[in-house]
């Protein structure tokens, strides 16, 4: 087989892809525990739990503790810090004279 030109002009063999070296890349569901919130996805994480899903079959489960629906930032519901009140307290605690 001849060597070929790459894109930035190095030389490129074929190299054959291992043969039951990469994981099984398949169907699975991911739900947030918090919220119940659940998506298909593509993915090779390995789990023993499965679920079916709205379309009748049966696919592996991973559970998440947090998700976009259940995350601060996307859900819009951050806290926001009194940063005032620290500095009043630290002025009051340490005797700082204005």
């Amino acid at each position: 087989m001849a060597a070929r030109r790459g894109r930035h002009g190095a030389t490129t063999r074929k190299i054959p892809v291992k043969k039951d070296i990469h994981p099984k890349y398949r169907p699975v569901v991911f739900q947030d525990v918090s919220t119940g919130y659940s998506f298909l996805t593509r993915s090779t994480v390995s789990t023993k739990r499965s679920i079916e899903w709205e379309d009748g079959k049966e696919y592996p489960l991973v559970t998440l503790e947090i998700s976009s629906s259940s995350h601060p930032f996307y859900t819009g519901t951050q806290r926001l810090l009194d940063t005032a009140g620290r500095v009043e307290r630290f002025q009051r605690r340490y005797g700082v004279q204005e």
